[in-house]
Parts: C-alpha cells; structure tokens; sequence
C-alpha cells in the first residue's frame, strides 16, 4: 500500500516539469529511474544485438558511438580499434543501469523493446546528458561521397581567438572511403580513439568511454579545416587546423619541471589502510621510482595507468617502484578510495595509489600539495626519480594508443631510460 502511494505522489509531481529543472541532475535521473519502476513489475532486459546511441547536447547536436549487447548482462562499446566491455549491468523493472567500467559514468534508461531512454550521469561533477539508443550499428549516416582525403598530420589550434583559452594540438587521421579514424594530441595527452566520417566537405568524429563524450565537427578543404569541439553538453569550442605532415608539438619534458634551488620532490599522503605513505620509506631506498601524477576520472591517466601495470610486472624484481598520487573529484575521501579501489582492481595495478587530494581536480590545487613543481600542467604527469633521490626528467601527459608510433615510440624511449637509472651505480 506505502508503494502505491509513492508512486502516486512521483506521478502526480511528473507534471510540474518545473520542480525537477532546479534539481542536481544525478538527482533527477533517481527520480526517472523511481518513477519507471512504478509502471511496471515486470523486469526488462537488454536485448541482444547492435545499437547506435546518442547523447544530446547543444546546437541540437548529438554525440553517437555504437554498442553491441552480448546477452543481458554483457555489452561492448566501440570506438574505431578500441573495444570497451561492460560487465556492470543491474535492472530494476522496466531500468536499466549500465556502469561504464573504470570511470563513475553510468547510463541509465527505461527499455521498450530494442529502444533506450535515459541519461548519461557523472553525479560528482554534477552532469546528465540525455541520451537515446536504438537498434543499428551505423555511427554517422553516410550521405555523399568525400569530397576531400585528410590522411595525415594537422596543425590544429583550439580557441584561436582567445588568448585564455587557447592551446595547439596536432591532428592524425586515416581516411578509407568515407569512414576517418584518428585522434588529437595535445601538449597534454590525446582525445582517444576518434570515429566518424566526412560526407561531401563535412567531417564528423565523435568518442564515448565513460569519462569522457566527444564530438568535433568541421568543414574541410584539401588543406583546412573550421570547426567545432563539443564535450558533453558544457563545453564547446572551436578550432582551426592546417594540413602540416611535418608538424610537431612541443617537447612533452620541457613543459613541468623543478623549481630553482629543488633537486627532488617531497610527499607524504595516505594510502588505502590510511598509512601515510612518503618517498622516505625504506622500501624506496636505493631504487629508481617513478611517480605517477593522475586521476581515476581521467581517461589518458586510464591508458597510462595499463601500460605501468604491464611494466610494473616485468622490472618490479629489477629495482624500480611506482607511486600513483590520485587527485579525485569525489566529494570525500572514503567516496574517493572506493574508486582508487575500483580503478585498481579493474586495472590490475599492483603499486600503490596515494590519495593526495579530494573534492577537486584542481591543478592549481595539485601544485600546492607538491610546491617544488613550476606547475602541474596535466593529468597524468609521469616523475623519474634515480636511486639517490634526484629527479632525473619529468614527462607531461600521455600519447596512449590511439596516437599510434606516438605510443610506440613512447614505450621503447620509456624502457629505455628506466633500464639506463637501473644500471647506474
């Protein structure tokens, strides 16, 4: 009987839209998810097959990526090579639920059949973007033929005409038909895994991870390119870009470095049992160690973190030590440890992830806890430190696998300097 009311009382509330438009939205999306539930006792589950899903966002733009349901409790997220599984799926009636792994994102939709509607909710940055998904597998319509190829290298500049805002990245795209593939680096890591098509003079490329959701729009030439970026339905920007193959960014470890009169970087922040964890333990001495400046939020930080996981394995026994240092936009520090937890156990990460700051991801923030860096420029931030204490070279960001020889390269010069600090006496 309580429930029957309940339900009468979000029924009757439904119909003051109003009421819900001042709400935080992670809110407002419990209230749909309740409100569904009350509809039905009959519990609905994803159906198998492909779907094409959209986020709405604003200039009455959507961000499409594509997901195939393996059966009701598996699905997989496509964005060009990058293949995401999801394992995290709960029902509740005729809802759904389908937690992003790694990443706080969820989806969350009411079924009808082969047809979602819901919303995608990061309630810690208190954001929801509305999103549909139906039966298909095409992520972009082809329309027309393409007027023009844009393989290769880009000198791109977003916000060009503001001086605040601005900053340069190099675009890298592959073209087959009317089908691109690429990405976009920046002199702070890269957008990941791009995919869309050009139709006639129009290119569009969009991605969907769980942390973030992308969408660049541009009119092209053989040789230009004007358009748009659009990240969730809170930030849009534009941006300009020049085909350039021998274009290149600036040197990723010249742009975060020590201040005058520091040799070496000092910490001391807790770790998952609460033990005050500092570069002055003697499980650190006399090793090489690299400290890792990220974010469980942050998807560059995501691929770094893989490829320190795989090569923690191999040189652990050699006498080198990771330190994660985590800036968490979680409200409070157990709500921050429950996604260091998470992170590290979908990961496999053996080393420890220090909490050294909650509620924000600040980087002005972050480079008050660590005073001794000019500034931190970038999630992640990579720190080599030899076997006597001194910082040897500072790495600014991550080119993950979406930028292809980029990552490549990175990882043989990444070895390369490690097993150098190792054989020094």
């Amino acid at each position: 009987m309580l429930g029957f009311f309940i339900c009468k009382i979000l029924l009757f509330l439904r119909t003051y839209y109003q009421t819900f438009t001042i709400m935080k939205p992670y809110l407002y999306a419990t209230f749909l998810i309740l409100l569904f539930s009350c509809k039905t006792k009959e519990t609905k589950k994803l159906q198998k097959g492909s779907y094409r899903a959209s986020l709405e966002i604003q200039d009455n733009k959507t961000i499409p990526f594509t997901f195939e349901v393996k059966n009701a409790e598996y699905l997989t997220i496509f964005n060009a090579e990058e293949i995401i599984p999801v394992k995290e799926i709960t029902y509740d009636n005729d809802s759904v639920k389908i937690q992003l792994p790694y990443f706080e994102g969820y989806l969350t939709a009411k079924i009808n059949g082969k047809e979602l509607n819901g919303y995608f909710v990061k309630k810690n940055l208190n954001r929801i973007v509305p999103f549909v998904a139906v039966s298909g597998k095409s992520r972009f319509p082809v329309t027309s033929k393409p007027k023009y190829a844009i393989n290769g290298s880009w000198e791109t500049v977003f916000s060009p005409d503001t001086e605040k805002d601005r900053y340069i990245a190099k675009g890298i795209f592959s073209q087959n038909k009317n089908k691109v593939t690429g990405t976009f680096r920046t002199t702070t890591g890269d957008y990941r895994f791009l995919e869309g098509v050009i139709n006639g003079d129009e290119l569009q490329l969009s991605t969907f991870d769980g942390a973030h959701a992308f969408l660049f729009t541009a009119k092209v030439t053989d040789s230009t390119m004007n358009g748009y970026f659009y990240s969730g339905n809170h930030w849009k920007e534009p941006f300009t870009a020049k085909l350039n193959n021998n274009y290149e960014l600036p040197n990723d470890e010249s742009l975060t470095f020590l201040k005058e009169g520091y040799g070496t970087i000092e910490f001391s922040f807790p770790n998952k049992e609460g033990e005050l964890i500092s570069l002055e333990d003697k499980v650190y001495e006399d090793k090489v160690k690299v400290i890792q400046i990220m974010g469980t939020w942050c998807p560059n930080c995501l691929d770094e973190s893989k490829y320190y996981t795989e090569f923690y394995k191999k040189y652990n026994t050699k006498g080198v030590e990771f330190i994660a240092l985590a800036f968490e936009v979680a409200k409070t520090s157990e709500e921050a440890f429950e996604l260091i937890n998470r992170f590290t156990k979908q990961t496999g990460i053996k080393y420890p992830i220090l909490l050294a700051q909650h509620g924000s991801a600040s980087k002005i923030s972050a480079q008050e806890k660590l005073p001794m860096l000019n500034h931190v420029l970038s999630y992640p931030t990579t720190i080599f430190i030899d076997k006597k204490g001194k910082v040897r070279k500072i790495h600014t960001g991550f080119n993950g696998p979406a930028t292809g020889q980029k990552y490549i390269d990175f990882k043989t010069d990444f070895e390369a300097f490690i097993n150098e600090l190792i054989n020094e006496k």
